[in-house]
């Protein structure tokens, strides 16, 4: 498995038994590397794209590579040197800083470099408003950490009154103020059970729906930078006008991407999704491998890569998981 994956990852073609046969090392003919590449394609490791001889991994396959079988590579010493110098040059402009990592990521590992904007460090609920607009909608207006204020237009079942809205403002104020902003939709979803029998039944619908607008705003800033995303067009898989175009509007939609940075936000460590892992169709034949990076022990973003299945994990991983440290690092200081 890691003999055909490895090739695969160097040329991008299939794998036949007789190239694997010389590669692997190992005194085996090739019927019975056949006979084996067979019993994995039963498990779903690899498939025979077309009707070619050779064998590619599949997303499960590399799942397997990753999580048991890899050898990770120690990052070039000349590499790790141009991110610290990058990092250290860049250290007092956070905005700099960002752009400079994303492109050093890129220029790297030759796949789409992303960090996202530092976000602000344990976003809290501070005060919360409620204006009635036309056509059942409302506007919440969310202000955070005594500084930032957000705006959110709800969509509800049916119009309120100004005195309804003053009155889900006012609980919401009066018991969730100065709690951090994952918690208070945690807390909203729990107290809306309990309170339920207690509560009047329109107070009850306003609270429920301004709990979605905390989706949003518990991680104000949702701004990334990505670099050398047309590096793609480097590999085969994913070189074609159609997959290329729906690649890079996902990326200019930004909120697919943003939503699986968030997944990796507090993660321990490097994360890696393989093809349909992500739950986006259009990174099927892509793999996303990310890590946080931290503040003070608080995580305030999340770095990573964008390329094909088929990219090096050995060396790519390793890379991600050390800029994020030097990162984390120059931060600090």
């Amino acid at each position: 498995m890691c003999a055909l994956i490895q090739r695969y990852t160097r040329e991008g073609q299939p794998v036949g038994s007789r190239t694997l046969s010389k590669d692997s090392g190992l005194d085996l003919s090739p019927a019975t590397i056949r006979n084996v590449m067979s019993d994995l394609e039963d498990l779903g490791l690899v498939s025979a794209p077309h009707t070619s001889a050779g064998r590619v991994p599949t997303p499960k396959g590399y799942r397997l590579f990753v999580d048991t079988l890899i050898r990770y590579r120690q990052p070039k010493h000349g590499d790790i040197s141009r991110l610290k110098s990058q990092i250290r040059r860049k250290a007092d402009d956070a905005d700099a800083l960002v752009a400079s990592v994303s492109s050093m990521l890129s220029e790297i590992t030759s796949l789409a470099g992303v960090v996202t904007v530092p976000r602000g460090q344990h976003p809290a609920l501070r005060q919360i408003e409620f204006l009635p607009l036309s056509e059942n909608r409302i506007l919440a207006i969310i202000v955070i950490n005594d500084r930032e204020v957000q705006n959110r237009i709800l969509h509800t079942d049916r119009d309120y009154t100004v005195s309804e809205l003053q009155q889900a403002a006012n609980y919401i104020n009066e018991h969730y103020a100065g709690i951090e902003m994952q918690r208070v939709r945690d807390k909203i979803v729990d107290d809306l059970e309990t309170t339920r029998d207690s509560m009047n039944q329109a107070m009850h619908d306003i609270i429920a729906v301004a709990q979605t607008a905390m989706e949003g705003a518990s991680h104000p800033g949702g701004e990334f930078v990505m670099a050398g995303e047309t590096k793609l067009m480097d590999y085969a898989e994913l070189s074609d006008v159609d997959t290329l175009r729906r690649l890079f509007e996902a990326f200019s939609r930004k909120r697919l991407i943003l939503d699986l940075l968030d997944r990796s936000i507090h993660a321990d460590g490097v994360q890696i999704f393989i093809g349909e892992e992500s739950g986006y169709h259009i990174l099927d034949n892509c793999s996303v491998v990310t890590a946080p990076y931290q503040l003070d022990h608080d995580t305030i973003g999340v770095l990573g890569v964008i390329g094909p299945t088929r990219m090096a994990y050995d060396r790519v991983v390793p890379i991600v998981d050390i800029t994020a440290r030097l990162l984390r690092s120059a931060l600090n200081q």
